[in-house]
Formats: C-alpha cells, structure tokens, sequence
C-alpha cells in the first residue's frame, strides 16, 4: 500500500486556532412541541459556539463570509464549514422534529 499524508497517523492532529466569539456562550435548550402541545423528546442536536457565530455574522448582522472570517479570526474555509454544519443541524432538528441544544463553553 501506498504511503499518504494523513494515513495511519499516530497521536492527536493539528490544536485547533482559537476562534473569537463575540457573545457569551450560553446553554440553551430549544424543544418542539407534537399538536397536542406535548414536548418530542428526541436526541437533541448540538450547536457549537462557533457555528452560532458564523451565523450570526453572515445572517444575522449581514456581513460577507471574508469579513465574518476576519472578525472571527479564522479562514474562510473554515467559516463556510461552520456555516454548513450550523444550516444543515438546523434543517435536520426541523425535519426530524428534535430539540436544539446551543453547548454552553467552546470547544
């Protein structure tokens, strides 16, 4: 077989870049509801501090993904990551009817 980087790898990868989140993190439980207005107790999904962020830059204040990288202090790529991650949590929580959990402290 054939070497590759990243293959096999031995020990943890690369420390993640400290990101800069511009609200305090906080834990937060969003529930839904059946039509008789009892609670769905599925396994909820978590939303990362950053993936929050992410959106609230891009969709909420409206700025671009390169100056929401800026602010944050990470790459684009790296935005657009959490940005997808965040959209497709939050569409999957929709569709599978279960609860949205914003973690509390960064990762």
């Amino acid at each position: 077989m054939r070497w590759r980087w990243g293959w096999y790898r031995r020990g943890p990868g690369r420390p993640p870049k400290p990101r800069i989140i511009g609200f305090q993190p906080f834990k937060l439980t969003f529930i839904p509801f059946d039509e008789a207005g009892n609670p769905i107790n599925n396994e909820p999904l978590r939303l990362t501090p950053d993936e929050i962020e992410a959106m609230r830059l891009v969709y909420f204040e409206g700025l671009t993904q390169e100056e929401a990288a800026k602010r944050m202090g990470v790459s684009r790529g790296t935005l657009w990551r959490s940005l997808s991650s965040g959209r497709r949590k939050l569409v999957q929580a929709i569709i599978e009817k279960r609860p949205i959990t914003i973690v509390g402290q960064l990762p």
